[in-house]
């Protein structure tokens, strides 16, 4: 009985110290994978003008809408904050008011090569006034709502779009469809 309590005893150390070992080279692995990953991970800066490419494109259905699509062209991630700020055409007084209810519930990173879209709404019957506006003026956002670099004037589709008081503009989505929904 004395021997086979001893040998309990020793399987047991035994089995102690060999889960300890592989703990602690589990623990080490895990922090070097760690310290690897923070090495190698890219930092994620803010979307501008000049680390992407915009476009604005009408749309079949819903009517008197725009897509308006932001597309990483850099080298790292970067973060679509918000909604854009747009112009419609040269003389626009302000900017286009943001919709509410469209804020995500968080921001929209976008990988190098990937895209985010905003839906613009033009005009609708219970607007006012309105005229055709031939340049969308676009300014992204940072962090804090305020705008970044550079305005970007596009060109909008068929020569020009009809604006009225109505207008609005989504904040950023991962996909047109929900862009759209507004």
């Amino acid at each position: 009985m004395r021997i086979a309590t001893r040998f309990a005893s020793r399987a047991t150390a035994s089995a102690m110290v060999v889960a300890a070992a592989l703990a602690f080279a589990g623990v080490q692995a895990a922090g070097q994978s760690a310290s690897a990953a923070t090495a190698k991970a890219p930092s994620v800066v803010t979307c501008t003008a000049a680390n992407t490419k915009l476009t604005v494109t009408e749309v079949s259905r819903p009517i008197n809408h725009l897509l308006l699509k932001v597309t990483n062209t850099g080298t790292k991630p970067c973060y679509a904050y918000s909604a854009p700020y747009l112009r419609a055409g040269d003389d626009a007084q302000a900017p286009l008011p943001w919709i509410e209810e469209s804020t995500p519930q968080s921001v929209v990173t976008l990988e190098p090569g990937r895209s985010a879209y905003a839906g613009i709404t033009t005009y609708s019957p219970e607007g006012e006034g309105g005229s055709e506006a031939k340049t969308l003026g676009v300014l992204l956002t940072d962090r804090n709502g305020n705008p970044t670099g550079q305005e970007k004037t596009l060109n909008l589709p068929n020569g020009g779009v009809f604006f009225n008081s109505a207008a609005t503009v989504t904040y950023w989505q991962d996909n047109a469809a929900d862009a759209l929904v507004w």
